[in-house]
């Protein structure tokens, strides 16, 4: 008969908290592969923009050459003056215009957005729902499938050659007011509301004095994101627009029809024109947005 020996655990030595520290994070740093990721895509991400300017500092004997130039040249300025000067093109009326749509198209979406957000997020009224379903809906449905019947609208409100054929449109988006809801829903508390009730606001002064600064990360990149849409849009004002009231997209159209032969130095200096309100944008507020981008991410 053999006698069983009992064997006693040992106690599984824990870790200390500098070395629970030290494995969370090693798990945060970056790897060289992952900057050579990251350097590359970069490269690969500025080299169009890049490139525009390059062509748009040369000459166009210069831009056929192989192997093409990678350096700028020094007719940048020149190339400037040729594109101000093209009166078909009418450049600089097609930036202006731009940043007139571009400008009121973003304020009215961020504040019908933000004011949408806040009724759907905190506000209880009848066919509310309903109402939010239909919103979602709009997003479903292709633009291209609405141009026609918006044409003859703005042809008979005789609106066609007109800024507001443009503008009108899209003063408010579906998807602006279902991230301003679901930022509101996450960013503003209800016993924050509750509060400014007792102190006697109104529904307005709660969205101006309470809603509003709490929600203006993701108001800001909702602008930004609108302001690049009505930016970069083309097919729309292409068609309802004529060359009397351009947009830039429509004047870059425009220089890229040559006759008998392609400009692209001008096209390509028009681009880097078109270029710049854009990364200027980025600059001053890309701190801003990245914050909001960020902290969405977070709350969420």
């Amino acid at each position: 008969m053999t006698s069983a020996t009992s064997t006693t655990a040992r106690p599984v030595p824990k870790k200390t908290r500098k070395q629970t520290r030290g494995t969370a994070a090693s798990l945060w740093e970056a790897s060289p592969l992952t900057y050579v990721g990251l350097i590359v895509s970069i490269v690969i991400s500025a080299f169009p923009v890049i490139w525009s300017f390059i062509v748009a500092s040369r000459d166009n004997s210069e831009i056929n050459t192989i192997p093409p130039p990678l350096t700028p040249g020094p007719n940048f300025g020149t190339n400037v003056q040729r594109l101000l000067d093209n009166e078909d093109a009418a450049f600089l009326i097609g930036l202006t215009n731009s940043f007139i749509v571009s400008g009121i198209i973003t304020l009215s979406v961020v504040l019908f957005s933000s004011l949408a957000g806040f009724a759907f997020a905190k506000l209880r009224f009848r066919g509310g729902n309903a109402l939010l379903l239909i919103i979602i809906l709009t997003m479903m449905i292709p633009v291209q499938l609405g141009i026609i019947p918006l044409y003859l609208l703005m042809v008979k409100l005789g609106w066609t050659g007109t800024l507001q054929a443009v503008i009108a449109p899209f003063l408010v988006k579906g998807f602006g007011v279902f991230m301003m809801r679901q930022y509101t829903i996450s960013a503003v508390p209800d016993e924050l509301i509750e509060a400014a009730r007792v102190d006697g606001c109104s529904t307005w002064r709660v969205y101006w004095n309470v809603v509003l600064p709490a929600v203006r990360p993701a108001a800001a990149v909702l602008g930004l994101l609108t302001f690049m849409e009505s930016w970069n849009e083309f097919l729309w004002p292409y068609i309802v627009l004529d060359n009397n009231t351009p947009t830039v997209q429509y004047s870059l159209k425009i220089l890229a029809s040559g006759y008998y032969q392609t400009d692209y130095a001008m096209i390509f200096t028009g681009t880097s024109l078109a270029l710049v309100p854009l990364i200027m944008i980025f600059i001053v507020f890309g701190k801003q947005i990245i914050g909001g981008i960020m902290e969405g991410s977070v709350k969420a």
